[in-house]
């Protein structure tokens, strides 16, 4: 008798750790595959947790969270795109507000759309609820398109899942792509859900935001990339009052609520100004970019810290099979797709990486 749930057959390892253990006696990697900031959480940041922790605010707090966060999340919307959040409620980083939006809306048998290239996580969780993926391919410019997405809808269909910019593409919509979107959503009443942890990464253009597009929307957001606080797990949801009402039900048997002395300095996060490491990641972006454009077919990220180069000979998994063996650390496009053409690599990384690494990628490339 095995005492493993059925449901845990509907989920693998995650491809990313499998690199990481492929990896692990590697010595001096040119690490290229972690999706993390390599800048370190502002110092101002770190002494208002310190200051937190020193005065004894170390206690659970209200499952949805502290007023004071809810309050600067929803004025930081309105400050950056001019629409303030409604019913916002602090979730443990922005992967535990994905599970509970999913777990709060999604039957088995309800289809959830979303582009191919995806984040990892969004095809294992809707897998885990007995959902249906419905993986809309978004090749060779990796941007979701209203009427791409239309053409796949059914009468199971239930929730689209739109992260832009997105992991692992970079591909970033604008605010005109959006509202398409939306008013398809719209049209076959289904709930939208924005995942907009990499908001402030955007190199070309306004940013943009599903916020006020739709009546029915689910926006997620967080810290682990505009702050660097990765660990630290705090993240806010927003929408319909009656769906973060059953999300904050569930995350008081789940989650329990977001470390106590994190919220409070994540509020002075939402107000630390970022555009100096912005305007550095941009030309992380330029560097990358033209470095591999001769060697590679690659299409050029607008936000986020990624980019998909096509392997040569069309086989990603093979690719960085050769590269892993080179000390070259990058992920298979296939963790990420439907397809295995491609590979992902993060330039969140110091400039000498990413040039080791294009160089050696370059290098690859020829042989």
């Amino acid at each position: 008798m095995s005492f493993i749930a059925d449901r845990m057959r509907r989920i693998d390892a995650s491809g990313i750790r499998k690199v990481f253990a492929l990896a692990a006696n590697l010595r001096d990697p040119i690490n290229l595959s972690i999706g993390q900031p390599d800048y370190d959480v502002d110092e101002v940041v770190k002494d208002a947790a310190i200051a937190q922790i020193r005065a004894g605010f170390n206690s659970y707090t209200q499952t949805h969270g502290i007023e004071e966060l809810r309050v600067a999340a929803s004025e930081y919307y309105q400050q950056r795109f001019g629409a303030p959040l409604p019913n916002v409620m602090i979730s443990s980083g922005v992967s535990g507000g994905l599970f509970l939006a999913l777990l709060a809306t999604v039957n088995p048998g309800d289809e959830v759309l979303f582009a191919d290239p995806y984040f990892v996580m969004y095809k294992h969780l809707v897998n885990l609820l007995g959902g249906v993926c419905v993986p809309v391919d978004t090749y060779p410019d990796f941007k979701l398109r209203a009427a791409e997405l239309e053409r796949v809808i059914t009468k199971r269909s239930k929730v689209v899942l739109v992260n832009s910019p997105s992991n692992p593409t970079g591909a970033t919509l604008n605010q005109s792509e959006l509202r398409e979107i939306a008013e398809v959503a719209r049209r076959h009443q289904l709930l939208l859900i924005s995942d907009e942890i990499y908001e402030r990464f955007v190199y070309d253009g306004a940013p943009s935001t599903m916020v006020g597009l739709n009546e029915n929307v689910i926006v997620l957001n967080g810290f682990s990339k505009m702050a660097a606080m990765t660990g630290w797990r705090v993240g806010f949801a927003a929408g319909p009052e009656e769906i973060i009402q059953q999300m904050n039900t569930l995350q008081q048997y789940t989650f329990v609520c977001a470390p106590s002395f994190a919220q409070k300095a994540a509020v002075v996060a939402l107000k630390t100004d970022t555009s100096a490491k912005i305007e550095s990641y941009k030309k992380k972006r330029d560097l990358i970019y033209e470095g591999l454009s001769a060697k590679f077919r690659v299409t050029k990220p607008g936000g986020a810290f990624y980019i998909f180069p096509e392997a040569p000979g069309g086989d990603g998994d093979r690719f960085v099979a050769r590269a892993i063996e080179n000390k070259v650390l990058i992920i298979p496009g296939s963790v990420f797709s439907e397809r295995k053409t491609h590979f992902r690599i993060s330039f969140a990384a110091s400039d000498d990486t990413i040039c080791r690494g294009i160089e050696a990628l370059n290098r690859l490339a020829s042989e």
